[in-house]
């Protein structure tokens, strides 16, 4: 199975440099998306429900103290990925991939797996608790019309920057 760093790699190699934390979004979105259409998960690593949005802590803890983040990735391969898993990465950045870190922040707050993981904790605190693989299967799948493997639907609108 890929890992975080895999999926980060091949993010980076096709959508080019980018914020850390529009990184840490696009990877969540990724997972939870992958999820939905073919009902496993992309990489075994849990994602957190930070104040800033979702985070995988062992990809922070490589782009840590760094704004931009560029390929290569070396700690990952997109190689390492199925072509299943890379149709899953390309239609996550053809829908989210244009959205600012901010923006991409906003709409992960928006939603109910980082709002049920956060219950419970102020806004800026602190937290560590484990979005689960579940909780985002259900929800993003929820959002789909049919059945079919199709763009991701977003359960709110993007904020304007």
């Amino acid at each position: 199975m890929p890992s975080v760093h895999d999926v980060a790699a091949y993010i980076l190699d096709q959508a080019g440099p980018m914020t850390a934390m529009k990184l840490q979004k696009l990877v969540y979105y990724s997972q939870a998306w992958h999820l939905v259409w073919d009902d496993d998960v992309l990489f075994p690593e849990p994602i957190e429900a930070w104040a800033n949005g979702p985070v995988v802590p062992a990809l922070y803890a490589q782009h840590r103290g760094r704004y931009t983040v560029e390929a290569p990735w070396r700690w990952g391969s997109g190689d390492a990925l199925t072509d299943a898993q890379r149709e899953s990465i390309d239609e996550v950045l053809n829908a989210y991939g244009s959205f600012t870190a901010q923006q991409l922040s906003v709409l992960s707050h928006s939603e109910r797996p980082w709002q049920e993981a956060r219950r419970g904790l102020q806004p800026l605190e602190r937290g560590s608790e484990v979005i689960e693989p579940t909780t985002m299967a259900d929800y993003y799948g929820s959002l789909l019309q049919d059945d079919s493997p199709s763009e991701p639907v977003r359960g709110s609108a993007v904020p304007e920057d």
